[in-house]
């Protein structure tokens, strides 16, 4: 995987290059390769953008089953999601107004960004409803028809309601209703997977157009990118640490020790699942979390909590609205924090590039932003996604102290 990943870096790399080389000539046959390299990018996201629609609903219903199910497994199980859906508000508003803050420390410069993206369609128009208007556009009155607009936020909404109705039919019926939900993102996973065995191939061809289009000004883009997503998503773990510490009652040099070792795998594997065996025995040994509560909090915050996610993913988006000089409303603002909201449960256990794709594309979308830069940016995300996981494993952790600070000593006998 991680080769894989640095394949995809290198063909980025390369198609930059080459198109900045190109950008000076002004050789008509050069001109035309460009052209036909730039089809073969559109085919290529293209095949990736038509997943997205199923695959964001498909994951919703089968997600909010889940989290459904796990809710009512028993008391603890239910604080612990209630928490968990807390931590990630938190976590979106705080992604919001960091990434602002660093947007506003450091400008897109106009010139480069227009370069950047005069190969990729202008968005379309938004006119901001009102709030009567947006509350009641939540619900959308032809599910088909905002499936086939785009209508993402309505299409959140009706797949939550979709989940939660799931769980209230009889076993006979509920099984294999979210069985074929399953399937469904299964397949889209398979069908992305096959994409993104291309990657090097397509991501080098809209790179050699991005390259051609801004010259070397799309290096300095994107090392912007690298540098804002990576700090934001790093203030992430900061904040995951604070909040261990703060409401977790736990000495920060206790906590910061026991998570030390939990970080390097995670930095080494980019794996939460890869690091809940040593979570679960330094949060009982190092932090003396009671073994019941580590054992059920630390599986199902692997299997449903991501923190970071709503962090990264609203990041990368509000980039992608900088680079096309965008100013969202409030309303859109509040779209896409709901949105990433959403998916943050529904993408956990994806592979890192179906992951960035499928997550961040929705957002965009909720923003009026095109997703066509997107596997540009997923070209470079193998760094900020290191913070991604350290960040996760910490809110794990953290939310396993403050669950464990109120259950009486008691019950773990």
């Amino acid at each position: 995987m991680r080769n894989a990943a640095l394949i995809v870096v290198a063909a980025l790399a390369a198609g930059i290059g080459l198109g900045a080389y190109a950008h000076g000539l002004n050789d008509a046959r050069v001109d035309s390769a460009i052209g036909a390299a730039g089809a073969v990018g559109g085919l290529w996201l293209n095949a990736l953008r038509m997943t997205v629609v199923p695959l964001l609903f498909a994951l919703l219903v089968t997600g909010v089953g889940a989290v459904a199910d796990a809710a009512a497994t028993g008391r603890l199980a239910y604080r612990a999601m209630a928490l968990f859906a807390v931590l990630i508000v938190v976590a979106a508003v705080y992604g919001v107004a960091a990434t602002g803050a660093a947007l506003a420390l450091w400008p897109v410069d106009p010139n480069q960004a227009r370069a950047f993206i005069a190969a990729a369609p202008a968005p379309e128009p938004f006119v901001a409803p009102d709030f009567a208007q947006w509350f009641a556009g939540l619900m959308p009155p032809n599910p088909i028809a905002a499936a086939a607009e785009g209508q993402v936020l309505q299409i959140v909404a009706f797949a939550i309601v979709l989940g939660f109705a799931a769980t209230r039919l009889p076993e006979d019926l509920r099984t294999p209703f979210i069985a074929f939900h399953r399937a469904l993102a299964e397949a889209m996973i398979t069908i992305v997977r096959w994409v993104l065995l291309l990657a090097p191939l397509g991501v080098f061809a809209l790179a050699l157009t991005v390259g051609a289009q801004a010259g070397a000004g799309a290096v300095g883009v994107l090392f912007q990118y690298v540098v804002i997503v990576s700090l934001v998503t790093f203030g992430s773990v900061l904040l995951a640490f604070v909040i261990g510490v703060a409401f977790g009652r736990m000495p920060a040099l206790r906590f910061a020790a026991a998570s030390a070792p939990v970080w390097a795998v995670a930095f080494s594997t980019q794996s939460s699942l890869a690091s809940l065996p040593l979570m679960v025995e330094r949060t009982r040994d190092a932090l003396g979390v009671a073994p019941r509560i580590a054992g059920v909090v630390l599986p199902m915050a692997v299997a449903v909590f991501r923190f970071t996610s709503p962090v990264a993913n609203l990041a990368v988006a509000l980039f992608v609205v900088a680079l096309y000089g965008l100013e969202p409303s409030a309303v859109q603002i509040a779209a896409a924090i709901a949105v990433a909201f959403a998916i943050s449960v529904g993408s956990v256990g994806l592979p890192g590039q179906v992951s960035f794709f499928a997550s961040v594309a929705p957002i965009c979308a909720a923003l009026g932003a095109p997703i066509d830069l997107l596997p540009i940016l997923l070209a470079v995300e193998v760094i900020p996604d290191i913070f991604r996981t350290l960040g996760n494993v910490t809110a794990d952790m953290a939310a396993t102290t403050i669950l464990a600070r109120d259950e009486k000593p008691a019950q773990d006998a």
